[in-house]
């Protein structure tokens, strides 16, 4: 059996691998492009944009929501000239942009409020009105769950 150290995949075994070398300059290179596309692109548009391919002349961009989709299209050709000055991107005469919502967005925790003293006294002035007794007895332990 291997030691945990001989089993780590090291930056210095890459040259060993073609396959994996090469995808990882690949992925370092997208990396790059991304960074100078999204500086490319005004500030308060940038946030939740990610750079997907360039491929001929065709820059195609995914934003998380369709409103920030359609910001970019309405001012394309500013972008698209701010990104001509990148060398990597100076044929690019085309912008698409998808929209791809987050994978995975946070919940906000709910807090349950507790019930105020006036909505309880409400409450019961409604159960003393009702005259079915299910919900009478409903309408009281609800107004039993006041704050203090």
């Amino acid at each position: 059996m291997k030691r945990k150290s001989d089993q780590k995949m090291t930056f210095d075994k890459l040259g060993r691998t073609p396959v994996l070398r090469d995808l990882v300059a690949r992925a370092e290179l997208h990396r790059q492009a991304e960074q100078q596309v999204l500086a490319a692109i005004p500030a308060e548009l940038a946030g939740g944009v990610r750079f997907v391919s360039c491929t001929d002349g065709e820059l195609v961009l995914t934003a998380e929501t369709a409103g920030k989709a359609s910001q970019i299209r309405f001012r394309q050709h500013e972008i698209l000239e701010a990104v001509r000055e990148i060398e990597l991107f100076r044929f690019t005469w085309k912008l698409k942009v998808k929209v791809a919502p987050p994978r995975f967005r946070e919940k906000p925790v709910r807090k349950k409020e507790p019930l105020s003293k006036e909505n309880a006294r409400l409450l019961k002035e409604e159960a003393g009105h009702t005259k079915d007794k299910a919900l009478r007895e409903v309408l009281e332990k609800l107004a039993s769950h006041v704050r203090d």
